[in-house]
């Protein structure tokens, strides 16, 4: 169950945003074999003041249409996997709603099974003996 965090600068529309959630899952899905219904994302959107980036960090130019989209997911993936994921969600957000690919950055968090809950106090991945 990959957890998304989506940030962005306010004042986008609706299906702008919605088109960004729907590439990034769709890429998961792709990528790393989510089940189409394990969907779990959010949306930060700021102000101009609270949203501050180099524009240029790594030789890569990026504009305010910037995205940063990150994943908590399972650390069970492979780099192989991993470089999928980023140039699948690079290529579907260029494609709908129309963003530049040095705009759509990406960061990982990966962790254990035994560092999900889904309720009732459990460990939801982790079989009791």
């Amino acid at each position: 169950m990959p957890l998304v965090h989506l940030s962005l600068l306010r004042g986008k529309p609706p299906a702008y945003i919605r088109a960004i959630l729907d590439g990034v899952h769709s890429a998961l899905v792709e990528t790393y074999g989510v089940p189409v219904a394990d969907r779990f994302q959010f949306v930060h959107q700021h102000e101009p003041d609270e949203f501050v980036y180099d524009a240029d960090y790594l030789g890569v130019h990026r504009t305010d249409n910037v995205v940063f989209v990150h994943i908590t997911a399972g650390k069970w993936r492979d780099t192989q996997a991993k470089q999928a994921l980023y140039k699948t969600i690079a290529r579907n957000l260029g494609a709908d709603p129309g963003l530049r690919q040095e705009d759509v950055q990406v960061v990982l968090s990966p962790n254990d099974r035994d560092d999900w809950s889904f309720g009732n106090g459990l460990a939801s991945y982790i079989k009791d003996d």
